[in-house]
């Protein structure tokens, strides 16, 4: 078996919202709010070298892809030729029994009666739509396929084989470790951050940390992506053109990022907020950003607590 290699697991790759049972790719507009109810993200993990999409809701539910854990399986089959498997029906009822006080016994009873039959195949979209299932989930759009809750998902990896299950299961704790470091991290940050002096040692500063003021051709650009205001306030450029220079690095410009700059990243989010509950276009706020960006990278950098969060 092929060791575990420790690696940067990406986050926050786009938003969706959920519509007619299906979840669409969502471009955030500057100036309307999107209710937290129908969020979610994209995160990735990598089993035995297959990439495997994450989705994950406000609810702290974790739905993995199928359609990504089904490319390691040798053969020529699909996610219907598990789903049409009695034991898979079975399992997948007394899921439902558990978690899904609206399950349709009936359907369920009847799709039962069938499985394992030469002549029965049912679909993931019939099976939700007959059963009202919620175990399990088919998304349209640039991240589409058949996602299933972490406890099915974990079913199904036995199905492709028992090696992949264990790593699947070893690559999402360590996922979910890192998930919570990053979280207890950014609590210790924020709680150091209210105790920092903001008064500016100038011989302290790194220059290469702090921002550049952005040109005018930059202002005058419009970011479909929200995120990518913030970055070119910060960082200087957007998540792709950091993509683009960087084709080997996994992850996002963000994961990159030191823990001064994840300060200000934090502080910016709320600032940024604020501004587009105020009207402001996105032009103006860009550059106030960028301002602000400025004067926090360099006065957290001049504070000494701010030194010893990095030592």
């Amino acid at each position: 078996m092929r060791g575990i290699k420790k690696r940067n697991i990406g986050v926050a790759v786009e938003c969706f919202i959920r519509k007619g049972g299906k979840y669409l790719m969502l471009h955030r507009h500057p100036t309307k709010k999107i209710g937290e109810s129908i969020i979610m993200k994209i995160k990735k993990i990598t089993v035995q070298g297959n990439r495997v999409s994450i989705i994950s809701h406000t609810e702290n539910e974790e739905f993995i892809s199928l359609t990504d854990m089904l490319k390691a399986k040798d053969g020529d089959f699909f996610i219907s030729d598990w789903l049409r498997n009695r034991n898979t029906v079975e399992f997948l009822g007394i899921w439902e029994k558990l978690h899904n006080p609206n399950f349709n016994y009936g359907e369920f009873a009847t799709i039962k009666s069938k499985a394992g039959l030469n002549s029965y195949k049912i679909s993931v979209k019939e099976w939700v739509k007959k059963t009202n299932a919620i175990g399990l989930k088919a998304t349209a759009g640039r991240y589409g396929g058949t996602y299933a809750h972490k406890d099915i998902a974990f079913e199904f990896g036995m199905w492709i084989s028992p090696e992949f299950k264990i790593y699947l299961i070893k690559e999402f704790q360590r996922f979910k470790e890192e998930e919570n470091q990053r979280l207890t991290l950014g609590w210790d940050v924020k709680r150091m951050l209210a105790k920092i002096n903001y008064k500016i040692h100038t011989d302290a500063v790194k220059g290469h940390l702090i921002p550049e003021n952005i040109s005018k051709k930059r202002t005058n650009i419009m970011y479909a992506n929200e995120a990518d205001v913030l970055n070119i306030a910060l960082f200087g450029k957007t998540a792709k053109e950091w993509r683009d220079e960087n084709p080997r690095k996994e992850g996002n410009i963000r994961d990159y990022a030191d823990v001064t700059q994840l300060v200000v990243l934090a502080n910016m989010e709320g600032i940024n907020a604020e501004l587009i509950r105020q009207g402001m276009s996105q032009p103006g706020r860009l550059v106030q950003l960028n301002q602000i960006a400025i004067i926090q990278m360099r006065s957290l950098l001049g504070s000494s607590s701010v030194q010893k969060l990095m030592n």
